[in-house]
């Protein structure tokens, strides 16, 4: 099941145990009130019910509104009402409305599922690793408030009103407009006149388990349709002489649909507004109830037809509405929506909220110096940065456009302790289980620290230390414990190792690599990483296949030795998926210089390390992309230790030291002192987080190859692949077969989630 829908159910239960569902409400007989003798210039009122999807049917009411003639007075919304009535309210058209609903892609825009090219490196690793987080303040492992904390919702809803952004009264907005919260503390309805409208929209439609609670003036709130899903009387004291109300409420099952969990507690829930609208129907002058019994609260891909009920619905009181046309007075129509431009200048930037995290921090975050010329989608991917740290509930902006100036509010999270899971599996490190604790502020504001603790059939950790600076430059350490055991063509490790010729095939190695790199970092034009350090690392080699060993232990020693040295490294990583990649570019480069050794194998002599590796993505047609990979590396001086030379072969996004993916090969199947390595990937995402993918790849592989010109003669080696690959919460399903011309050999990959 594609994982949003699966989120979606799971959320809608947790919501009807919570009480939460607005109920929609059957179609009412009740004669509506006579419309004749209504004086002259009378001021209508609408009402905008909540309802989930089902509230895309205000649009084509909307639309029927409009074409009689109506004169909206005033508007007031709950939940998706208010979305569309805040929006209606603020001088759109519903044309306008149709055309921006139907482009919007809800699922993004309902999750908090933050664009993989608007983190920094360090959040996009964090991303790219865990499967399930949970707050774990005090060593208490608790529950998330919300599954999003509506962020890009925020943000779209924020960039569509931006042209009444300095109007704090509702009632001065083209339309006077209000909308209902619920103070989640009382369960009292809060009505919400005046404020900024992007937050009292938020609030009014914060869906509890889906959205986390807004927070305005103290009070904490969440979706109106929890205590008022359809305020007539609300409406009814700001002097509007008709109400109008669009009603997308739900109304009671037949027995026959009693038949689940969800529908017995989602009929439990409908008594309580089935109850109020008695009372509150017959106060409405024009009842619009669209017939969408059909549809779901999630139904966000039947927009088209869900629209089209609303029209429908709201034709059918067509006469009733051009009789009140006919009673208004041609008022001059609301000034249009003007032309966003994509393109703004922010003179200067106010940063309020922030205690524990410093404005050099946050400036960093959102990747902004002013003054500056930016455009929305920058902004945004800096607010998505922002908020990708996990470390604030909520961040607030808003752009005055007379001074040019940005404010930027935030509620730091009360969370500085989390507990997270992963679970792997591959062909190299087998069976892994993660379990990860990471602690904020332990002791300073900027600060992190992480351990991973990794165990299965290769027990590994990573420990890391992070202070983060923004735009200044943050200091890392980083101290990761790698280790498996793997079979290996023992004529291969003969030939390179020295050993004698004994009548076996394979050869058991146990590998084991302990790394602690301590570096600091910063952005270079806001895109680039590049990052300065010292570095200590212990490798282990060994064998028990044969005896070999010094001290005469039935085992082979291959590299025992202590190394410290220096890294330099240059990092660009705009792909928009790290494992299906559809644009972008990568360009990871690596210099680790070797200068001290504890020599175990008696053949160390300073050595250098230069490794690359570039990548381009790009669509060629909607569900077909493009990959082009080359990567390229050499040893720089001593050339005789074999235990830190490149060895290609194998599938993996999680290489040790100079271990590289080659497809057609087995691991450790491919060794020298330098290589040149090209790959082009062709993936076709058959339907949504489903995909085909054929690579082919081909190396050159030897020793001195830049010295004597032989990486770019014809290639040595090739290999293919065909695979398929599902993209999950839980990180990629993949599968692939691979072939090799040059030995007429095959090999099988698999992989399953993250790659860590």
């Amino acid at each position: 099941m594609h994982k949003t829908k699966q989120i979606w159910y799971l959320s809608s239960i947790v919501l009807l145990l919570c009480g939460m569902y607005t109920p929609l409400f059957a179609q009412d007989t009740t004669p509506t009130p006579a419309l004749d003798n209504i004086p002259k210039d009378v001021k209508v009122g609408l009402i905008l019910s909540g309802g989930g999807a089902k509230g895309l049917a205000h649009i084509g009411a909307l639309k029927i509104i409009e074409k009689a003639g109506v004169r909206i007075d005033y508007i007031g919304g709950t939940s998706m009402g208010a979305i569309v009535g805040a929006l209606y309210a603020s001088g759109y058209k519903a044309h306008q409305l149709d055309s921006l609903f139907k482009a919007v892609d809800f699922n993004k825009l309902i999750q908090d599922n933050i664009p993989r090219h608007a983190k920094t490196f360090y959040e996009r690793e964090d991303s790219e690793k865990y499967a399930v987080t949970l707050p774990f303040d005090h060593f208490k492992i608790g529950l998330p408030i919300g599954l999003s904390k509506g962020q890009n919702f925020y943000n779209r809803f924020t960039r569509l009103t931006s042209h009444v952004s300095m109007i704090k009264d509702f009632s001065k907005l083209p339309i006077p407009f209000f909308c209902m919260a619920t103070n989640i503390e009382t369960g009292k309805q809060v009505l919400l006149d005046h404020g900024y409208l992007p937050e009292a929209v938020s609030a009014s439609s914060a869906l509890p388990s889906i959205f986390s609670p807004v927070e305005i003036d103290g009070i904490l709130l969440t979706d109106g349709g929890v205590a008022n899903n359809y305020p007539v009387e609300e409406i009814r004291n700001k002097g509007v002489e008709i109400v109008i109300g669009v009603d997308v409420q739900d109304s009671l099952l037949p027995r026959k649909r009693i038949n689940s969990v969800t529908n017995i507690m989602l009929q439990i829930s409908n008594f309580k507004t089935i109850k109020a609208m008695k009372t509150k129907r017959p106060k409405t002058d024009v009842y619009i109830k669209p017939e969408i019994g059909d549809y779901s609260l999630i139904s966000f891909d039947d927009t088209e037809k869900i629209i089209y009920k609303g029209e429908k619905a709201a034709f059918q009181n067509i006469s009733k509405l051009t009789a009140i046309a006919k009673q208004q007075s041609k008022s001059s129509a609301p000034k249009r929506v003007p032309t966003i431009s994509d393109t703004l200048h922010i003179n200067s930037l106010s940063i309020s909220g922030n205690s524990r995290y410093t404005r050099s921090y946050i400036k960093g975050k959102l990747k902004l110096k002013t003054p500056k010329t930016t455009t929305y989608n920058k902004l945004y991917e800096g607010i998505n940065n922002l908020a990708a740290t996990g470390n604030f509930d909520r961040i607030s902006h808003r752009l005055l456009n007379n001074d040019q100036k940005l404010t930027v509010h935030v509620k730091e999270g009360k969370n500085k302790m989390l507990l997270r899971f992963a679970m792997h599996y591959d062909d190299l490190y087998k069976t892994a289980a993660l379990l990860n604790v990471t602690k904020k502020n332990l002791f300073l504001n900027n600060d992190v620290l992480s351990f991973d603790a990794i165990l299965g059939d290769n027990i590994r950790y990573n420990l890391e230390y992070y202070i983060d600076k923004g735009f200044y430059w943050s200091i890392g350490i980083k101290n990761q414990l790698t280790r498996f055991t793997k079979g290996i063509d023992y004529a291969f490790f003969r030939e390179t190792n020295n050993l004698p010729n004994i009548a076996i095939n394979t050869i058991d190695i146990d590998y084991m690599d302990i790394n602690l790199d301590v570096y600091g970092e910063t952005l270079l034009k806001q895109t680039l990483s590049f990052g300065l350090g010292a570095s200590y690392k212990r490798l282990r080699i060994i064998s028990e296949t044969i005896g070999m060993d010094r001290n005469l232990l039935p085992r082979t020693v291959f590299d025992n030795s202590d190394y410290w040295g220096t890294l330099a490294y240059l990092k660009l990583d705009s792909y928009d998926n790290k494992y299906f990649p559809t644009e972008g570019f990568l360009l990871n480069s690596e210099f680790r210089s070797y200068l001290f050794s504890s020599d175990f194998t008696d053949t160390f002599d300073e050595f250098s390390i230069l490794k690359a590796q570039f990548g381009y993505a790009t669509k060629i047609t909607k569900n077909i992309a493009m990959n082009i990979e080359l990567d390229a590396g050499t040893k720089i001086g001593n050339t005789t230790l074999p235990s830190l030379d490149f060895f290609l072969g194998g599938f993996g996004a999680q290489m040790v030291n100079n271990f590289t993916p080659f497809y057609g090969y087995d691991f450790w199947s491919i060794t020298g002192d330098s290589f040149a390595k090209a790959a082009l990937t062709f993936d076709y995402e058959i339907f949504k987080n489903n995909h085909i993918n054929a690579t082919a790849n081909i190396a050159n592989v030897g020793s001195k190859l830049y010295s004597t010109g032989r990486w770019f003669e014809s290639p040595e080696y090739s290999g293919y692949a065909l695979g398929y690959g599902l993209d999950t919460f839980a990180g990629p399903l993949q599968i692939k077969y691979s072939y090799t011309p040059d030995l007429g050999e095959s090999n099988w990959y698999f992989s399953i989630g993250f790659w860590f």
